[in-house]
């Protein structure tokens, strides 16, 4: 049974299974009259054969309170684009599988290379931007959850609780952000969330003194989660990171847009798995260590956004106060494990704290070397201004892909 936890910074809302699925849907559906809810899945075509996605499409089926599914396919040839869509064909609401690497795509990716508002970076942050895209320029959103498509354990009540909080007219919340336990297998899991951003934002809070910003990261009991609602009206001023860094980057807009009285988490799973990134200790460009080094990137960009002066000293000082933080956090891990008839391999969770350490050197050495980085891709806001009719052309192209591919 959760508990009525509150940090005072942003709302936290509690899964007391006190109100059946049928009751939060029946109301979901009388919010959807007139508020529409839509869902946006980024998707790489590998995902479609693997155990999670075939069984969130069936979930997905009967979720009577859907306007619409935008699927953001990445990685796919013509042959796979079609197998894509038929694969979601069983879908009965309104749907649509955007081919990011077709032509008539990357001929809009074209226009906006010329404008200087490319973003050459693939990933999970710009297969979501351009789903937000086609969905502003439909305009008969009012709702727009995202979520993973590797959810081995989904079930439907995840995102009935994930977009109650904003699909509620009586509610103040503009950004929900969904959390869950990190168990499965007799095991503690969660690796980048317990082992590198909580002691990285303890350590940071130590080097570089209070900020505001930090006390707010730490409110989330899973910053990382890749679950999260939004109202759409905050949708055209939303600058995100094309990389792993996506999930801090939204969380980092709401801070900078919104009251905290807008934003909540919400509880949305106790039972929640989904497929794990390797380590990839050899290859920083793939695996959680691609992802560390982007979301430390993220965070130490938005800091200094916020004034903070990094150098290599602070890094390196950074580095050592984070892996002994980590060393510590530990400890309290694997006395949760014991005490829960849970397991950790703590060679195995060391050796990713001190992969996780070398990464912050990583990220710190990127972020003080390419000062003139642009961190974030454009907002759609920009976008229209620079070429009013991209919005309407990219949805001619998305139907063009659909009839010619069919």
């Amino acid at each position: 049974m959760a508990d009525f936890h509150q940090n005072g910074n942003i709302a936290t809302l509690h899964n007391l299974r006190t109100t059946s699925l049928e009751a939060m849907t029946h109301e979901l559906v009388t919010f959807a009259q007139t508020r529409k809810i839509s869902l946006i899945l980024p998707s790489l075509f590998s995902e479609l054969e693997g155990e999670a996605l075939p069984k969130i499409i069936d979930e997905l089926s009967q979720v009577p309170y859907l306007n619409r599914i935008v699927i953001g396919l990445d990685r796919a040839d013509a042959d796979q684009y079609r197998h894509a869509r038929a694969f979601f064909a069983r879908l009965p609401q309104d749907h649509v599988v955007i081919w990011n690497d077709s032509p008539r795509q990357k001929e809009l990716g074209e226009r906006l290379k010329k404008l200087g508002l490319y973003t050459e970076e693939p990933g999970k942050g710009k297969n979501v931007w351009g789903c937000l895209g086609y969905l502003m320029a439909r305009q008969d959103s009012a709702v727009v959850a995202i979520h993973d498509c590797d959810i081995v354990t989904y079930h439907r009540e995840m995102l009935a609780r994930l977009v109650y909080p904003v699909a509620n007219p009586s509610f103040p919340y503009q950004v929900a952000k969904g959390y869950y336990p990190r168990i499965g297998e007799g095991k503690i899991n969660g690796r980048v969330t317990r082992l590198l951003v909580s002691p990285l934002l303890i350590a940071l809070k130590r080097v570089i003194g209070d900020r505001d910003y930090l006390d707010y990261l730490r409110s989330f009991r899973y910053p990382l989660s890749g679950e999260f609602a939004m109202r759409t009206g905050i949708l055209p001023d939303l600058r995100i990171p094309s990389d792993w860094g996506l999930e801090i980057g939204v969380l980092s807009e709401a801070w900078r847009n919104l009251a905290p009285k807008s934003v909540c988490q919400v509880e949305i799973s106790d039972a929640y798995d989904h497929k794990h990134q390797d380590l990839s200790v050899e290859d920083a460009s793939t695996g959680l260590s691609r992802m560390s080094t982007d979301i430390c990137k993220a965070i130490f960009r938005k800091l200094a956004a916020d004034g903070t002066v990094f150098t290599t000293h602070v890094f390196r000082t950074l580095k050592a106060t984070y892996y002994r933080t980590a060393l510590d956090l530990l400890d309290c891990y694997y006395n949760d494990a014991k005490m829960n008839g849970l397991s950790i391999d703590r060679h195995r969770e060391e050796r990713s704290i001190e992969l996780f350490a070398d990464n912050i050197m990583r990220a710190g050495s990127i972020f003080l070397d390419n000062p003139s980085e642009t961190p974030f891709i454009p907002t759609w806001n920009r976008v229209h201004a620079a070429d009013p009719d991209l919005m309407r052309d990219m949805l001619n192209a998305v139907a063009a892909d659909r009839a010619e591919f069919a």
